[in-house]
């Protein structure tokens, strides 16, 4: 692996991944192929401009013929796919497009790959595949139980990845990676969406009883486990990334305002949305015994990113003031309120 072709690289956990790789392999070149969707933002890539190991290519992954045009380009000899539809809300209301990019834009790339023989395909995937887990916690051989159109298409993705593997031979590895959190996370997802209401006074919109748990781990630590899985990991294979210890949404909430010196009566319950998994929790054994360990607890995690976010209001400033944001808060947030739980 020398020349990586990093799909979805303008995103929250791509960017930080192109960073961390360039860091990390001074003898690698990274290409970043990326829609630049609402959620692809060429702020979140904007110091690697001059850097000469680096370079940047506009594309669509469900576009076969620039995809194949990117890897013969640039000598590609390894696919990361970060591209992907995410948010679980938005998927409630607009299944279509996550099929298309996180199973059909998928199906594009494996046959990229396998046509123009390269060396290697990672897929990054989501702990959400197994479904809400009220017990113990998800071990790579169990069953997947999707609950939402986003969950269900990544796992249409995944299984793809593996057919692959087993009808072609293709070499392909495949994590399923936890909340992260970190800088240049779109302000939508909880955590830059609470941080940034609580710095403006704004209210805090807490889902049902807020009682829901998700292991959340650091956005550099998953790269680096995405990084030993690509050196170390056994081709065909699957591996969780996560810290293993799961946090109430509620209780990250508290921690949050309490970081920002914001009181509590910024809380604000909501009706929760339909189908939402009570709990994640991932066994990550199997990625431990490849020599990767967190380097950030929870508090660690949220403090470091909190920090990021009040230092670097330039970002996430004109996101969240400009018409498709705000269009898309109000339709989703307005009219929601309801009474806090057990008053």
């Amino acid at each position: 692996m020398r020349n990586l072709l990093v799909t979805g690289g303008a995103g929250f956990i791509g960017s930080n991944f192109v960073r961390y790789m360039l860091r990390q392999h001074p003898d690698y070149r990274v290409v970043v192929y990326d829609k630049l969707t609402y959620a692809g933002n060429p702020d979140n890539l904007a110091d690697l401009a001059d850097n000469p190991r680096y370079a940047f290519v506009l594309g669509d992954i469900c576009d076969a013929q620039a995809v194949r045009q990117a890897i013969r380009a640039h000598e590609i000899d390894t696919i990361v796919n970060f591209a992907a539809e995410t948010h679980v809300d938005r998927s409630l209301s607009d299944a279509g497009s996550f099929v298309m990019t996180d199973v059909y834009g998928t199906f594009v790339l494996l046959e990229a790959a396998k046509d123009l023989g390269l060396e290697r395909y990672h897929q990054v995937s989501t702990d959400e595949v197994y479904g809400q887990v009220l017990e113990g916690a998800s071990v790579e051989t169990d069953r997947i139980e999707t609950r939402s159109p986003y969950s269900a298409s990544k796992a249409g993705g995944d299984l793809m990845v593996l057919a692959y593997h087993t009808s072609f031979g293709l070499p392909v590895t495949i994590t399923r990676g936890s909340n992260s959190i970190g800088p240049y996370q779109y302000p939508e997802k909880v955590v830059p969406l609470f941080v940034t209401n609580a710095l403006d006074d704004k209210p805090l919109p807490i889902y049902g009883d807020g009682q829901q748990m998700r292991d959340y781990q650091y956005v550099g630590d998953h790269c680096e486990g995405i990084d030993v899985v690509l050196q170390r990991g056994v081709l065909g294979e699957i591996y969780n990334l996560g810290t293993g210890v799961e946090t109430r949404n509620i209780d990250m909430a508290r921690k949050l305002l309490a970081l920002v010196g914001k009181p509590e009566s910024l809380l604000q319950y909501i009706t929760d949305r339909p189908g939402h998994d009570r709990r994640y929790a991932l066994n990550v054994s199997k990625i431990k015994a490849l020599g990767w360990r967190p380097r950030h607890d929870f508090d660690a995690a949220l403090e470091a990113t909190v920090r990021w976010y009040i230092e670097n209001e330039w970002w996430w400033r004109k996101i969240k003031s400009g018409e498709h944001y705000q269009a898309y808060y109000q339709s989703h947030y307005a009219g929601r309120e309801v009474e806090a739980p057990g008053r």
